[in-house]
């Protein structure tokens, strides 16, 4: 469509949704509003037609209009719900809560059924159709049935949109006479398979449909399944919703499943909760697949029905058996066979399988039934659905429309050329021969010679015998029809002409003769006939099966005794054809006789009408070309009405006075049709004529009706011979709808107007886009080869004269088409060039093929010579300007190159398409450039002078000559070899002169010596391009001269090429000029960026150093915002220190008093004008108030007071308030890193503007004029040293500040990357380094300590010595306590005492520092030395540190003496890269002020105690190990073991002791195994226990490990110590066992203190002895 009309093409509008959840979710769509103005056709334009980008949508709302765009770009992932959003992850919520809150939080925001569903209900009838074509050549599903979105309403099946779906088959069977078959979706007699489901099941149905229809090696996506992007969300709009899938076969046996086209449905939803829809598909279809899930009682009637009404039904059970059990009302213990009374085997097993193998296997049944499957038309489906009560989309006006298309075409099955000759004359010879006629006139006119009397006479003859035409019967009706003003009427209207004429040319292709030689073949074979009755019944019904529109009933057939039911009736077809759909199943599929077939639930009743099934019924087939393809001459088209309109209205001026008034209207109805998208043929190419009167009032009338500031116009072309596909291609770049001549062969130059949306006219420079297609170019004729010739020439001039944009569209075909239809391109480009103008050349490609590529680039060869224009010469490198463009070729692989829907698009389609549209769009901006779009007066003085100069042959070029078109294409191609060469070899040049620029010294960047280099080289490059274009000239014109057929046309050719070589010249000296001045900034601006950034990386250093200290200091992290603080001073002082280059001519002035005057201007100040040319003088004092500033009526109030001293004064403050306010903004402006801007000045005024507002005073104009033209002529000399400082380095500066962002993140890189080394060294020292150190140190002291004591304190040579020791000391101290420590915690004891000794010993000995301070500077010494060792070879190299400083530990460890734990290591902490020089530094530095810490803490007072638990080796427990001796004790009184020998086996102890000393339950033993001794000192033991005691010989038995003797108890030695203990603490004894006093024997008392120490000796010499 090409403008969107005030009206829509709805005719009432529709109901408001009642509010509910599909309503609701329409409204997040967006769509709300169209569901009572719905989309239409013409809505694509802003939708897809000036897009130029596949956007992805950002939030649901925008997910229409991305359907749609990426549908008309039949875009693969056009049903894709995605939205572009980073929003949060959806994972763990359920689908309710996904499409509850899709506006916010989801990336898929919608089921794409919905969204279809959602499209389909917010856009007409005519949208639909166009959608629905698109979405079948894309493969997908398209809906059938629409589910309303009222539930009180029932819904609405789609016929019309089908409609416009025709394709093209092939059976896969080889035969001599095989034909190709073309039909449509509606009206073709074809196997309907339906697919729905009953109770819930695991299985896809869809997913398995799709593995049916494309195989099991690969499956394509036809129907939507949960599988799929957002198919997994909950539907809500598209439960019911039936959608059909179309597979026509191609003929590729590898890739056709199904020899015959087959229509696949698929009910969404339940099917028992769509009753409607479910009785549909079951007496529609052809056979009927349920997939059987878990079902209920209402299931098990729903599918007792559909057995009943469907004629073939396919049953799979796909249940849950496990849930079958719980939730199966009626088929409880039973399968579904028997639940259903069905005979075993008839029910496919789907329970176990996957749904590749559940396709697999039903695939099988399919193939096995297709031959017996009835055929069906949507059309007559269409029927039962109205008697259903279901709403078809054509109502009455579709009917209307569809009665007078038929009163139009009536007589049309004679034949088309009778129908044209009768209903049509005007198109006939006459007006052919008129045209030659004129043409013979208009070249004697340019030669100058008299107009031929025979001519004359004829063509007065021929206006005579036209001037008596009157309006045929059809095409009063036609353009009646046209002049109704219900448009969606007249829209039905063309497009049931269009879909007549073209079902039409399918029955003419059906030649009965070829089908007639088949059917013979077929009978000769054997095959059976069938009987009169079938062949009576199919005449009966075959003019119904070619009605065009539904009526609500079905018609009754005539046989008596027929049921009056709405059961589908399926027509039969012709005699012929049941025959060779028999022969072509039968040989498709061979069956095994032997294996039992399957059997399938059938319908009980039989139905009284005979059905045809495939075996039975099957249409005539055409061949399938393989070359291209060449159309039938008599056919007809629309395009051909609308030509016999044009020509009515032409004859007015033939005979004026004799048009009607409809005829005069006709114009305003063309210009109606334009503007409505329906193309304006403005040359008929069959009889080369163009009807000049005709068109120019077309034009005058859309001029009449439009804006005359919106009639700018360009011309964009599509050229390209009949094969091309001319008008696919425009309808695919714009959606617009160009007469396709696929199987027609009209010749005709049309055209179609665009109106550019608002936010387009501005950027492109004009109103309104035509685009003109050339179809039926270099196609066969009726006239002979010479006259085609002719008219595809002067076609192709016309349109090529008219283009300010030519897309030479270049088919798939080329090797067929170069030696005829090349040239004809080509003398169209040389005779529009001779004619004085020269369109932008795009080219289009359709396949990469070398023929195609070959001609493409003879095409650009030949474009670029005759394009000389300074405007279409550029290219996209800088650096090599004056290079060959290669950027407007496109390749495209459309899809109209399919013969068949099966065939898929192009994956680069969508892509290569957009990419096309883009150039186009840039080279339409490009005219421009050339020259301003001209209205719609101009095109037409524009085509009437390209036709004035095809009628007289104006040009060199003869309009039958083919050679001089190749020979000017070889030309070109010499030529461009030639302008290689010349440019490779000025690319050579020019990369010397770059090195001689860049030789320059870098520190010398004077300005006169890089001038005077520049200044040699633009001298030496203008006389270089003139040698070698001096060459190229004399090779052009030896060839030709060499050329026999240039020598004709010599100096016509010379021109053109010397031309373009003078072109190309002063575009590359101009170009070699520029560049070589970019080489020389280049260079000069390298060099100044190298030293900024010298200068700002010394400024970094310093700062970053001083950073990384503090953050070594403070510990704390430095957070970014500081850091960036710290840049910014760092970046200021940089760039106020570089020294910038100075402008050197470049003054502000002449800008400041433009900007100046057109503020005056603005503000009413012309009549100042005279002081602005003050502006920019030198000021030598300030800003004075003078008594001109204030009116006369102002003076004259103020007279008496002091001579208006006080006014003065307050101006005076005025003016020096904005004075402080202008110094402040220059100070402001000079400190920012820019050039002066134009804006600096206009804020300026608005600042003065502003404050003489803010002070009213009584004061004239001429005050604010002047304090404006001071502070002007202040800023140009202000600012005027900013820009001077900038304007040379503008570049660099600009470069500099662009990548302030990347300095800064290098700063703070480098920070972080320092911080984090001192970070890691740090660790490294705490958690390596300090305790190496510290392990070092101490180790060793323990053993110095132990050999230090022992050689002082003679106690610890033996345990003998050392427990001799503490009993003399327990005795001397005579402290209880420590006797009670003694006896019950012996091992506590003496590890105390040692304790003791050990802590006063280090308090007294002062070789403990020195130790420590020892051990210090060893160890660090050979840390720094193994540091030292890895540092060689890695300066400024980055390393990774943890294999180094695992290094360092190694080497630490080589000797033997250290053990350094890398337990640390191992982590990702130590795993970081930096300069390793660097971290050592860091390393050294913490090392050396480790060591100060250590050496400080060793000079301080040491808290002993605390130091020995510090130590490795605890010199208190090793002393104890020493003396600590056997740990075994008297089994009676707990006295230790006295014998020193090692492993002895016999224990001794020298002081056994009194039982009254220890508890009793110490004792392990029984008193009666004590010494007499013993017993004697135990006053518990009675007279009995004594008598228990055993003899002192028989303790040695009782106790074998020890030896206890007897003691004599009057002796003091050796127990005299124990005695003289328990004498002498007997009742503290008993008080702390809480027992009564030992009775002590009387003598026992008498032991001293000293008989004691004495026994004690005693004993101990003793046991040296």
């Amino acid at each position: 469509m090409s403008v969107k009309l005030p009206k829509r093409l709805s005719s009432k509008k529709k109901k408001s949704p009642k509010d509910n959840a599909q309503a609701e979710l329409l409204q997040k769509l967006g769509l709300e509003a169209f569901r009572t103005a719905p989309l239409d056709p013409a809505s694509m334009l802003d939708i897809s037609t000036w897009t130029l980008e596949n956007q992805a949508p950002l939030e649901p709302k925008e997910l229409p209009n991305a359907f749609l765009q990426h549908l008309w770009l039949l875009s693969q992932d056009a049903r894709s719900p995605c939205l572009k959003s980073d929003l949060l992850n959806n994972s763990n919520k359920s689908p309710e809560e996904i499409i509850n809150c899709f506006g916010e939080e989801s990336q898929y925001a919608i089921n794409p059924l919905d969204l279809i569903t959602a499209v389909f209900m917010s856009a007409n009838t005519f949208l639909q159709q166009e959608m629905v074509m698109r979405m079948v050549q894309c493969q997908f599903a398209v809906p059938l049935v629409l589910p309303s979105i009222d539930p009180e309403e029932p819904s609405r099946f789609l016929l019309w949109p089908l409609r416009g779906v025709v394709s093209q088959w092939k059976t896969p069977f080889l035969d001599k006479n095989r034909k190709v078959q073309e039909g449509d979706l509606a009206s073709t007699y074809m196997p309907l398979v339906s697919c729905v489901k009953l109770g819930h099941c695991g299985v896809s149905k869809s997913q398995v449909l799709n593995h049916i229809t494309s195989g099991l090696k690969s499956c394509n996506q036809t129907f939507l399944h949960r599988g799929m992007v957002g198919g997994q969300l909950p539907r809500r709009l598209s439960n019911g919703l039936v959608e059909v899938g179309w597979y026509p076969p191609t003929g590729d046996t590898a890739r056709d499943n199904f020899p015959v086209p087959v229509v696949m449905s698929n009910l969404r939803g339940d099917a028992s909760t769509h009753e409607k829809c479910l009785s549909l598909l079951c007496q529609a279809s052809s056979a009927l697949i349920v997939f059987c899930g878990n079902l209920g009682e209402k299931d098990k009637q729903v599918l007792a029905s559909c057995k009943d009404m469907a004629s073939k039904v396919i049953l799979i059970d796909v249940s849950d058996t496990e849930k079958n059990k719980n939730n199966v009302l009626g088929f409880v213990g039973l399968s579904l066979e028997e639940g259903m009374g069905l005979p075993k085997g008839s029910v496919l097993q789907g329970k176990a399988l996957n749904e590749e193998e559940l396709a697999n296997m039903l695939f099988n049944t399919l193939k096995d039934l297709l031959p017996d499957l009835r055929l069906v038309t949507l059309e007559v489906a269409a029927k039962l659905a109205v008697e259903l009560g279901l709403n078809v989309d054509e109502g009455a006006v579709c009917k209307k429309a569809m009665v007078t298309a038929e009163e139009v075409l009536k007589g049309l099955d004679e034949g088309s050329a009778q129908f044209r000759e009768r209903q049509l004359p005007l198109q006939g010879p006459l007006w052919s021969r008129l045209a030659d006629i004129e043409k013979k006139e208009s070249k004697q006119r340019k030669e100058g010679k008299e107009i031929n009397p025979q001519l004359q006479k004829e063509k007065k003859d021929i206006l005579v015998e036209l001037s008596s035409y009157k309006m045929t019967p059809a095409m009063k009706i036609f353009t009646d029809a046209l002049f109704t003003t219900d448009r969606m009427e007249r829209t039905y209207f063309l497009s049931w002409m269009k879909m007549r004429l073209q079902q039409k040319q399918t029955e003419n292709q059906n030649s009965p003769q070829d089908l007639f030689t088949n059917l013979q073949t077929e009978k000769k074979d054997g095959m059976p006939e069938h009987s009169d009755d079938c062949k009576n019944g199919a005449n009966d019904n075959l003019e119904d099966s070619d009605s065009f529109c539904t009526d609500s009933t079905f018609e009754e057939e005539k046989n008596e005794g027929q049921p009056e039911n709405g059961e589908l009736q399926v027509f039969d077809q012709q005699f012929e054809n049941e025959q060779e759909l028999e022969h072509i199943l039968h040989n498709c599929q061979e069956k095994q006789q032997d294996e039992p077939e399957l059997t399938l639930a059938t319908s009980d009743s039989t139905s009284p009408f005979k059905q045809k099934t495939c075996k039975d019924v099957f249409p005539p087939q055409i061949d399938w070309c393989s070359q291209p393809f060449e159309p039938d001459p008599s056919s007809l088209g629309l395009e051909h009405f609308l030509r016999e309109m044009g020509l009515i209205f032409e004859l007015t001026h033939i005979n004026p006075g004799s048009g009607s008034h409809n005829v005069l209207r006709l114009p305003s109805l063309a210009a109606d049709l334009l503007l409505y998208g329906i193309p304006l043929e403005l040359m008929d190419g069959d009889a080369s004529n163009i009807p000049i009167h005709w068109l120019g009032c077309v034009f005058a009338e859309l001029r009449r009706r439009l804006p005359e500031e919106q009639c700018r116009t360009r011309v964009l072309t599509s050229l390209g011979v009949h094969h091309a596909r001319n008008a696919e291609v425009l309808s695919a770049l714009f959606g617009v709808k160009f007469p396709v001549e696929r199987k027609r062969s009209t010749k005709g130059v049309y055209m179609v107007a665009l109106c550019l949306p608002d936010n387009l006219r501005k950027e492109m420079e004009y109103d309104f886009l035509f685009l003109i297609d050339v179809e039926g170019l270099c196609s066969i004729s009726q006239d002979n080869k010479r006259n085609a010739q002719i008219h595809d020439n002067e076609m192709a001039t016309v349109a090529t004269g008219l283009s300010d944009v030519l897309m030479q569209n270049i088919s798939s075909n080329a090797s067929y088409e170069f030696e005829t239809d090349f040239p004809v391109i080509v003398n169209a480009l040389l005779r529009i060039k001779e004619h004085g103008s020269m369109p932008n050349c795009q080219l289009l490609v359709q396949d990469e093929g070398i023929n195609s590529l070959l001609q493409a680039s003879q095409l650009r060869r030949v474009s670029e010579t005759l394009q000389t224009e300074t405007g279409y010469r550029g290219t996209n490198n800088c650096d090599k300007q004056y290079t060959k463009t290669t950027g407007s070729m496109t390749c495209v692989k459309g899809p109209w190159s399919n013969m068949s829907l099966s065939e898929p698009v192009d994956t680069q389609y969508t892509k290569a398409i957009l990419k096309l549209k883009k150039n186009l769009f840039e080279a339409l901006k490009k005219c421009a450039a050339k020259s301003e779009a001209t209205g719609l007066p101009e095109f037409m003085i524009r085509l009437c002078a390209v036709w004035d100069a095809v009628k007289a042959e104006s040009f060199s070029i003869g309009l039958q000559n083919t050679d001089m078109a190749l020979a000017f294409s070889l030309l070109c191609t010499e030529l461009s070899q030639l302008e290689d060469s010349f440019l490779e070899h000025m690319e050579s040049w020019l990369m010397g002169a770059t090195q001689k620029i860049f030789s320059t010294n870098a520190n010398d960047l004077d300005a006169a010596k890089q001038n005077g280099l520049l200044s040699e080289l633009k001298d030496e490059a203008r006389e270089e391009v003139k040698t070698e274009v001096d060459k190229l000239r004399s090779n052009v014109e030896a060839y030709l001269m060499k050329e026999d057929l240039f020598k004709v046309s010599t100096e016509r050719f010379r021109q053109i090429l010397m031309s373009n070589i003078s072109y190309r010249q002063e575009r590359v000296t101009e170009e070699i000029i520029q560049r070589l001045e970019t080489v020389k900034e280049r260079h000069c601006c390298s060099t100044q960026l190298k030293k900024f950034e010298t200068l700002l990386e010394k400024e970094q250093e310093s700062t970053l150093h001083a950073l990384v200290e503090n953050s070594k200091s403070t510990k704390g992290l430095l957070q970014d915002a500081k850091l960036e603080e710290e840049f910014e001073s760092v970046w200021s002082m940089t760039l106020s220190n570089f020294d910038f280059r100075h402008s050197e001519t470049d003054d502000i002035t002449v800008r400041v008093t433009d900007i100046l005057r057109r503020n005056l201007i603005s503000r009413g100040l012309q009549k100042h004008m005279e002081k602005i040319e003050v502006i920019g003088q030198n000021q030598t004092s300030s800003f004075q108030v003078y008594d001109e500033h204030f009116g006369y009526r102002s003076r004259l109030k103020h007279m008496f007071e002091d001579n208006n001293r006080l006014q003065r004064l307050e101006a005076q403050q005025i003016a020096c308030s904005v004075m402080e306010e202008y110094n402040q903004f220059v100070a402001d402006k000079s400190i920012l890193p820019a050039d002066f801007s134009d804006s600096y000045i206009t804020e300026m005024l608005e600042n003065v503007e502003k404050a003489l507002k803010e002070k009213p005073m009584e004061i004239r104009s001429a005050f604010e004029v002047d304090l404006k033209v001071y502070l002007c002529s202040s800023a140009c000399q202000d600012f005027q040293k900013l820009h001077d400082r900038y304007a040379k380095d503008r570049e660099l500066l600009t470069c500099i500040t662009a990548n302030r962002s990347m300095y800064l993140a290098e700063f703070m890189y480098q920070f972080r990357k320092r911080d984090q080394c001192q970070r890691v060294a740090q660790a490294f020292t705490s958690m390596v380094i300090k305790p190496t150190v510290l392990d070092y140190i101490y180790r060793p002291l323990g053993m110095r300590i132990i050999e230090e004591i022992r050689a002082k304190e003679q106690q610890y040579q033996s345990p003998h010595v050392f427990n001799q020791s503490l009993l003399e000391e327990l005795i001397k101290e005579d402290h209880f306590e420590s006797f009670l420590e003694y006896l019950l915690s012996y091992d506590n004891f003496r590890l105390r005492k040692i304790q003791e000794t050990v802590v006063a010993h280090l308090y007294e000995s002062t070789n403990l520092d020195k130790w420590r301070h020892q051990g210090l500077g060893e160890i660090v010494g050979k840390i720094a030395a193994a540091v030292s060792q890895t540092v060689e070879g890695t300066n400024g190299v980055l390393s990774d540190t943890k294999p180094l400083l695992e290094k360092v530990c190694l080497t630490l460890e080589r000797d033997g003496v250290l053990d350094v734990s890398r337990a640390s290591l191992d982590g990702p902490l130590f795993s970081i890269t930096t300069e390793w020089d660097r971290f050592v530094t860091c390393l050294m530095e913490l090392l050396a002020a480790m060591r100060l810490d250590f050496a400080q803490e060793f000079s301080q007072n040491v808290d002993i105690p605390q130091l020995l638990n510090c130590l490795p080796i605890q010199p208190q427990h090793s002393l104890f190990n020493r003396v600590r001796g056997c740990d075994k004790q008297c089994p009676l009184c707990r006295a230790p073991c006295e014998v020193e020998e090692m492993g002895h086996e016999v224990h001794r102890t020298l002081l056994h002791r009194p039982k009254g000393m220890l508890p009793y339950d110490i004792c392990s033993v029984s008193c009666s195994s004590c010494p007499e001794s013993m017993i004697q000192g135990n006053p518990g033991m009675n007279k009995e226990t004594q008598n228990t005691c055993v003899a002192g010989r028989d303790l040695h038995s009782i106790h074998s490990g020890w030896n206890i003797s007897p003691e004599d108890p009057s002796s003091h030695t050796p127990s005299a110590y124990w005695r003289y203990v328990l004498v002498r603490f007997n009742d503290k004894f008993a008080k702390e066992y809480e027992k009564k006093p030992a009775k002590i024997p009387e003598e026992w008392k008498d032991i001293t203190e000293e008989d004691a120490l004495c026994s004690l000796k005693e004993a101990f010499l003793i046991r040296q002895c």
